[in-house]
């Protein structure tokens, strides 16, 4: 009996030990779950040629099957010094780092919230308040609300805050200006509300702006610090972090942004604003100037090898291997459509009707979720095919297209690869199912 016993012990803890061993990632060929080799040369071969057209860089991963069946890089990490063509640009590779512009939103501060829920230390229904003292209505704005404003609010981007309040920029922000991360934090509290909070989805930078401090109240920790030493390091990834220069990673490592600074090729200027080409520090404007370059809203920098793993930690409902962040129903809850808008879950966007095609194209599950970012970046994780493709770029490093026009559009804005969705519909194009 007492052998049996032992047998029996030890195939619990061996079934126990396999139950908690979640899938990683390994490398295998297309064909073998199910992609179409020369379709997929075709879009390698459509790529090449916009880069040929000026698209800067581009790096693309595709995982399916708990396998990383596709990853490449095209175009370049530096092709300018300012507004000049280097004579030897710095090809990207597979290794380059990207900043990641929004999609920090989902691979800093939503992991963050999702562990944190799990963990039991923040309610998504929690208020606001309960985390940012004096995070009030002020006696002087026209629309009140912020007292009652919860978590999910700030998620779901139904809190009245405008997109960008450009805190950087004193003549746009007045006296909400703030070039340093304490003073930002006063700003944000006075921050006008915009509309009547719930009344509609406005996506809003200030949103995950609020959504980072309130990590860094309830970690006491930085939020660079906690992810990098609660998500990052756990899962093994070393290269996604805030300020990689300060962090170790050179220049060379990472792929440039914009040629001139922050100035649109000349025609923005602010106090103390950047004029060289951005390599290695975050362009978004309030990550850097106001944040310190660590921002809930922008500031993360990775390359695709990492991001596939973040990605696959979503596919296995919160775990990697033996490392358990959060859980399925964590996932379920982050990525389930807002009623009232179906395309917003917890932050995450979600592929719930015809609006999101520029972003995941016609062919991606309906339950599709992901997110894009300015430099030229999308995630898009489908739970149906059990498929996930990131795309990481740096579009802003090319010239404006017309500065008097529209500064926000760069040449390579306007080529066919700045469409999310044409390169999202190649990749599922090219399954054999």
């Amino acid at each position: 009996m007492k052998r049996h016993a032992f047998f029996a012990s030890l195939l619990a803890l061996s079934a126990s030990v396999f139950a908690n061993n979640y899938p990683v990632l390994t490398n295998a060929q297309p064909e073998s779950v199910g992609f179409n080799i020369d379709k997929l040369k075709k879009l390698d071969s459509w790529i090449q040629d916009q880069i040929n057209a000026g698209y800067p860089g581009m790096n693309v991963v595709v995982i399916k099957d708990n396998h990383i069946v596709f990853q490449k890089a095209w175009g370049y990490a530096k092709k300018y010094d300012d507004s000049h063509l280097m004579g030897n640009p710095l090809r990207a590779t597979t290794e380059t780092m990207y900043d990641l512009a929004s999609n920090t939103k989902m691979y800093a501060t939503n992991f963050a919230l999702q562990k944190l829920v799990y963990d039991g230390k923040i309610n998504v229904n929690d208020r606001v308040t309960k985390y940012i003292p004096g995070f009030t209505d002020q006696p002087t704005e026209k629309i009140k609300g912020k007292d009652a404003l919860r978590i999910i609010d700030i998620l779901h981007h139904t809190a009245g805050f405008p997109a960008d309040p450009q805190y950087p920029n004193k003549r746009v922000a007045g006296s909400l200006y703030s070039q340093d991360k304490q003073t930002t934090l006063e700003m944000i509290k006075r921050t006008p509300l915009d509309y009547s909070p719930g009344t509609k989805h406005v996506y809003s930078d200030v949103d995950y702006m609020i959504l980072g401090f309130i990590i860094e109240s309830v970690t006491a920790m930085p939020l660079d610090v906690y992810v990098e030493k609660h998500i990052y390091q756990p899962l093994g990834l070393k290269h996604t972090v805030f300020n990689p220069l300060l962090k170790g990673f050179k220049q060379p490592q990472i792929a440039a942004t914009e040629l001139n600074g922050n100035t649109r090729d000349g025609v923005i200027s602010f106090p103390n604003i950047r004029t060289t080409t951005l390599w290695g520090q975050v362009h978004d404007e309030k990550a850097w100037y106001s944040m310190g370059g660590v921002s809930g809203h922008a500031g993360l920098f990775s390359n695709t090898h990492d991001i596939a793993v973040l990605m696959q930690t979503m596919l296995n409902g919160g775990h990697y291997g033996n490392v358990t962040l959060f859980d399925q129903s964590t996932v379920d809850e982050f990525t389930r459509s807002s009623a009232a808008d179906v395309t917003f879950g917890l932050g995450w966007r979600v592929n719930g009707n015809s609006s999101m095609t520029p972003t995941f194209g016609v062919l991606a599950s309906p339950q599709t979720y992901g997110h894009t970012g300015w430099t030229g970046t999308l995630t898009a994780i489908d739970p149906v095919k059990r498929m996930a493709i990131v795309i990481l770029g740096n579009r802003p490093h090319s010239p404006v297209a017309d500065p008097k026009m529209n500064p926000n559009v760069f040449v390579s804005g306007t080529l066919p690869a700045a469409t999310y969705g044409w390169i999202v519909d190649q990749i599922y194009g090219a399954l054999n199912e």
